[in-house]
C-alpha cells in the first residue's frame, strides 16, 4: 500500500502511477542494462528509462546514452562495447 502511494505522490522514488499506465499500454521494452534500468520505446519514437531504484540520470551507462538521446552512430544498435582494462565501470 506504502509502495502505491509513492508511485501516486512522489516522482523521485522510481516511475509514477502515469509513467507505469502509459509503459503497459504504449511501451516496447528495448532492452536492460547491467544495473537493471529498463529502456522502452513507443510507436512514435519517444523514448523513456525506468531506472531501478531512485531516479538519477547518470545512472545511464555510457552503452545506452546514444540511445535515448538520439545520438546515431554504429554502435547505436551494438550494446556490447569493448572496454579497455584502464577503463572503470560506471557508478
Amino acid at each position: 500500500m506504502l509502495t502505491f502511494l509513492k508511485e501516486i505522490f512522489t516522482w523521485w522514488n522510481r516511475q509514477t502511477l502515469g509513467t507505469r499506465i502509459h509503459t503497459m499500454f504504449k511501451g516496447k521494452l528495448v532492452g536492460k542494462d547491467k544495473y537493471k534500468n529498463k529502456y522502452y520505446e513507443d510507436k512514435n519514437g519517444k523514448r523513456w528509462v525506468i531506472y531501478n531504484g531512485e531516479i538519477e540520470t547518470t545512472k545511464i551507462p555510457q552503452e545506452w546514452y546514444s540511445w535515448i538521446h538520439y545520438t546515431k552512430n554504429k554502435i547505436e544498435n551494438n550494446h556490447d562495447l569493448k572496454r579497455f582494462s584502464w577503463q572503470k565501470d560506471h557508478q
